[in-house]
């Protein structure tokens, strides 16, 4: 296996969040903890697949937390770790540069943007 080097803070940061996945789990567990079920209903369009591989690599880089409670039905939730609360804040600014920024982008590469997000009270 060949060695890796990160060559700045940014370079570490995105090995972490990068991907497609990453960033959309980490903010659809920023309010609450979240059954397996419900976080892949708030990721819309992530396969079952692509949902367990990202959380097991959050998991091993020590942002997200899985708790499985010894109960019948078996129950786990995940949870952001205080690193990963400290990732979501520093993602915050990338989010609104990417919703000032959406129609443009869109247009630019084809894509068909959402509607504007209005935060629930």
């Amino acid at each position: 296996m060949l060695a890796r080097t990160y060559r700045c803070g940014l370079d570490a940061a995105i090995d972490v969040v990068g991907g497609r996945w990453k960033a959309l789990i980490l903010w659809a567990l920023h309010a609450e903890p979240l059954r397996f079920g419900e976080l892949k209903r708030k990721v819309a369009g992530i396969s079952e697949k692509m949902l367990i591989q990202a959380l097991r690599e959050l998991e091993a880089d020590e942002v997200v937390h899985r708790e499985v409670f010894h109960e019948i039905p078996p129950k786990v939730e995940y949870s952001l770790t205080e690193l990963g609360q400290r990732l979501n804040t520093a993602l915050l600014p990338l989010g609104d540069w990417g919703e000032e920024n959406m129609a443009g982008i869109a247009k630019r590469r084809g894509v068909t943007p959402a509607p504007p997000h209005t935060p629930s009270a």
